[in-house]
């Protein structure tokens, strides 16, 4: 088990290494046969703990693995292990599953780039860090696979860096995931003060005591684990695009679309509702900070929806969904309903890597085209595509049977949205009837935008230049058998997996992974919800199906007279609410300008003005002056000597009289 656990965490390390450092020695494809390799026997190794672990008895729920002692300075010791629990588990499951499919999807969807081991190395390196994320064992540790999951974003977000668009959005992300990762580092230097330790079993511990204490905290005195705990959730914000530091999500979409299925769909930005997971009995003793949780997922899950109706980028529109899915997470945690979050979590995997890939498909078919406008009919070039689609966008918009064979028939998302939306309704909070209601809206938008992405690619008449149409063709089997992998989870996952998170058997699934005692209560009460909770969210998402329909296939007119109807509204929600114009003018702009008047006056009128424009040109121009006394000619140096000489004569005349 231990020698499993190591391989999974740094086979992807090791093949990394290869790929980028070795290309040149070994080639191309072995570059990518080592890295998929690599992936793939880290999936399947995935499994076998993923049974080990889950369905184990209840004395081998857990394993660490100690590395190395890491730091040991005063009463600081922390040492280098792997934790792998059930929460690790079904991490390591998405993670390297995920992985694994998009590093063979990128053997066919990249096959033209001549970059393309480097482009391997940097998705390996990447799953490296994640993987060393979700197996971290103190927060340290975590914050280790945490920037660096935000290191290979960098490098994948602007892997094409000949476009000055891939490298903003790169900088972009980077910047926005500092702001978010400062409060987490905050954050776990409260923790650390509070409890003394940085290790999570001596955390959780220690949390009742911690409940106690006040901290001050910018001259305030405030409760200590709230405090630390709203701090490490900024750390979530950024990470996993939470309102108010999502707006690196949609540029990410800059960067080669198999980094969009692996980075913005799959793993990266579920770091944030991980982290959540993994100290959740921290975040059960802060009531306030999961309000506060609560409340930003479902403002999230609503905004994202509402920018995802307007959008023409066929990955911005999944991008979105990506934003607006993970706001249902958050909410889901902010309610105690932590193992129905990472249920959510692990289908969403599934249905979203699939649709991006697929959308990759789309493109790849296309000849890069990305403009929805410009598309129409695709299901005839690329039928296999057009059906695993429809799966994804069934599984996104939770279509599904209630009641057949008990927990009902239904694709993926069907079980883990509906659950979710269930808990917020059944706590029976204020808070919760607001997450309730802005899911349900969301869902409502979220079938009719994802359907519109199938209805104005896949249907009607092609809008592209007839060139493109004509040179339009199916991806290679390399970039298929991943979607049809993928496929069948966004399809079976929810129904196999459902008892696991939150059924019957979700107690000895889980163990003490997550906060064990709300989970209980808040599902105790989501199974028990009025019919109509249980019904509303189909009923929505059919809705949203069908009134997508008749705007995109039945009265293809109807988008272009709604916006005349609603402009500002469509202008609101176009121009994502006006979150970079914001932005721009209150942060960067000031930025820009108080960084020119340093440079101008500060720099250069300062430092190089009494600096090398001043003491360095004054000795420039002396060494010009004395420049001239060295001609090179011998009877001028002997001039000198006699002239010299005669100085000193005459001196010693003087002084003897």
């Amino acid at each position: 088990m231990d020698l499993a656990i190591k391989l999974i965490v740094f086979l992807p390390l090791v093949a990394a290494a290869i790929a980028g450092l070795f290309c040149r020695v070994i080639g191309d494809r072995p570059a990518q046969i080592v890295t998929c390799a690599a992936l793939l026997i880290a999936a399947a190794l995935s499994v076998f703990v993923f049974i080990r672990i889950g369905f184990g008895p209840a004395d081998s729920k857990l394993f660490v693995v100690k590395l190395f002692s890491w730091i040991d300075s005063g009463t600081l010791d922390i040492a280098w292990a792997l934790r792998v629990d059930t929460l690790t588990a079904v991490m390591l499951i998405v993670v390297t599953g995920v992985s694994s499919m998009v590093h063979v999807y990128s053997i066919g969807y990249m096959e033209e780039d001549p970059s393309i081991p480097r482009f391997m190395a940097y998705l390996s390196l990447f799953t490296f860090f994640m993987l060393m994320l979700v197996t971290a064992d103190n927060l340290v540790q975590l914050f280790f696979g945490w920037e660096g999951v935000g290191l290979a974003s960098y490098l994948l977000i602007g892997f094409w860096y000949d476009k000055p668009s891939a490298n903003a959005a790169a900088m972009k992300a980077f910047i926005v995931n500092r702001v978010g990762d400062f409060g987490f580092a905050l954050g776990i230097f409260a923790v650390w003060m509070l409890s003394g330790s940085v290790g999570f079993e001596e955390i959780f511990g220690k949390a009742p005591q911690m409940a106690q204490m006040r901290i001050e905290f910018l001259g305030m005195d405030l409760p200590a684990l709230e405090t630390a705990c709203l701090l490490l959730f900024v750390g979530a914000m950024g990470k996993s695009a939470q309102l108010g530091l999502h707006t690196w999500l949609p540029d990410a979409m800059e960067g080669p679309t198999p980094v969009s299925a692996l980075i913005h769909a799959a793993t990266m930005v579920t770091a944030g509702v991980f982290m959540v997971c993994r100290l959740s009995p921290l975040f059960e003793l802060a009531p306030i900070a999961l309000m506060v949780v609560t409340i930003i997922g479902a403002a999230t899950a609503f905004f994202a929806a509402t920018v995802g109706l307007t959008q023409f980028d066929i990955k911005r529109v999944v991008a979105y969904s990506t934003c607006s899915q993970l706001g249902y997470m958050f909410f889901a945690c902010g309610v105690g309903a932590y193992s129905a979050a990472m249920f959510h979590l692990m289908t969403h995997a599934f249905f979203k890597a699939l649709l991006f890939l697929g959308s990759g498909s789309v493109i790849h078919c296309l000849h890069h085209e990305q403009d929805m406008r410009q598309m129409g009919g695709v299901r005839e070039k690329a039928p296999q595509t057009f059906i695993l689609m429809w799966v994804g966008t069934l599984a996104l918009s939770g279509i599904g049977i209630p009641f057949l064979l008990g927990n009902g028939l239904g694709f993926a998302g069907f079980y883990s949205k509906d659950i979710m939306l269930e808990s917020a309704y059944g706590v029976h909070t204020t808070v919760g009837l607001i997450a309730f209601w802005l899911g349900v809206i969301a869902a409502f938008m979220t079938a009719f935008y994802s359907t519109r992405l199938m209805f104005m690619t896949f249907y009607g008449k092609y809008r592209g230049d007839h060139h493109t149409w004509d040179h339009a063709h199916e991806s290679p089997m390399v970039m298929m058998i991943p979607l049809y992998v993928l496929g069948i989870g966004a399809a079976f996952s929810g129904l196999i997996a459902y008892d696991w998170f939150v059924g019957h058997d979700w107690q000895a699934f889980w163990g003490n992974a997550i906060a064990v005692k709300s989970t209980e209560e808040v599902l105790h009460h989501a199974h028990s919800v009025p019919l109509w909770v249980k019904l509303l969210p189909l009923v929505m998402a059919v809705s949203g199906i069908l009134l997508s329909y008749y705007y995109y296939v039945v009265k293809t007119d109807l988008p272009a007279r709604t916006v005349k109807t609603f402009p500002g509204l469509h202008a609101l929600f176009f121009n994502k609410w006006y979150f970079d114009e914001i932005y721009d003018a209150v942060f960067v702009k000031p930025a820009l300008a108080i960084g020119r008047i340093f440079w101008k006056k500060g720099d250069g009128a300062t430092i190089d003005g009494l600096g090398p424009d001043n003491i360095a040109a004054r000795a420039q121009d002396m060494a010009g002056v004395l420049m001239r006394f060295q001609s090179g000619y011998l009877y001028h140096y002997a001039f000198v000597m006699l002239v010299g000489v005669a100085g000193l004569i005459t001196y010693f005349m003087l002084s003897a009289r």
